[in-house]
């Protein structure tokens, strides 16, 4: 395996331990079980599972089940919901080549995520919202139908929204002001400006920031980051992607936290344990567990 495939080193571990808000351990390699004791070696002592289609989300309410420090997020990713409508003629995802099933298959497939959104492991619907980065313009209807859907679902039964928003800043907001967003909503992978880290703020959203808060271009982030209110922060890893600097482009994986829960901190010149404090008991909050 070349230096640039190989896992990263374990950093040092945490004093105060925390959650990953945002993982796909189903996508990463190694067994579950090997992932949190790597993860709960260096502080890192629950995590959320998130499913991004049918076989994903079920999976996820399995897994949470199975172990006392998983917690399930069950959703149609924003690009699964076209696919199932209009097909997936190049098996992009991981489901192989698929013909589209119409409006009729989409309601089947949210009536599948509301039934496992009911699981009292399952704390979250999502990763759910919109994705203007990957979706073709003819599937944006039935992206935000599914993404109002999974609005109702979380709020009808008490669980945490999870949003993916992938260049859609403004329709995002909107759908979620058109709807009524769920008392409990985060935004996974944060990726606006500061400008819009007060608008989240203001409603009270929760703001989850990954390893590409790290990188050297990304300073729109950690603008935002100095403005979000400290109750309302989280961090995750997203997976085995956006793997935090130095080891970008490496394997991602939960042990990984600390290295982005340090860079947070220092963008907000607090001390490590302050920031990791402040997360764990938002994470808990957020998520209610």
């Amino acid at each position: 395996m070349s230096s640039k495939q190989a896992p990263p080193p374990l950093p040092e571990p945490l004093r105060v331990a925390v959650a990953d808000a945002h993982t796909h351990l189903d996508m990463q390699e190694g067994t579950v079980a090997e992932a949190l004791e790597k993860a709960a070696s260096v502080g890192v002592t629950t995590v959320v599972q998130v499913g991004c289609d049918l076989k994903g989300s079920r999976w996820a309410a399995e897994t949470a089940a199975a172990y006392d420090t998983v917690h399930a997020a069950v959703a149609l990713h924003p690009n699964e919901a076209p696919r199932i409508v209009h097909g997936d003629p190049d098996g992009w995802s991981r489901q192989g080549a698929r013909a589209g099933g119409g409006d009729a298959a989409l309601d089947d497939a949210l009536t599948e995520i509301d039934a496992l959104a009911a699981l009292e492991q399952v704390r979250a619907v999502g990763e759910t919202g919109l994705d203007h980065f990957r979706t073709e313009p003819e599937g944006r209807a039935a992206q935000e139908r599914s993404f109002r859907a999974h609005i109702e679902i979380a709020k009808r039964h008490g669980k945490a929204l999870v949003i993916h928003d992938r260049e859609a800043h403004a329709d995002v907001l909107r759908v979620l002001a058109e709807e009524g967003a769920p008392e409990r909503t985060i935004f996974h992978c944060y990726s606006g400006d500061a400008e819009m880290a007060g608008i989240c703020a203001a409603a009270g959203y929760y703001l989850s920031f990954a390893g590409n808060v790290t990188f050297k271009n990304a300073q729109l982030l950690r603008d935002a980051l100095t403005v979000a209110p400290l109750d309302l922060l989280l961090v995750e890893t997203d997976a085995p992607f956006l793997t935090p600097a130095p080891f970008r482009g490496r394997p991602n994986a939960p042990y990984l936290i600390p290295v982005t829960l340090r860079a947070m901190a220092e963008v907000r010149g607090i001390g490590e344990d302050a920031m990791a404090e402040a997360i764990a008991r938002n994470t808990a909050r957020a998520f209610d567990y």
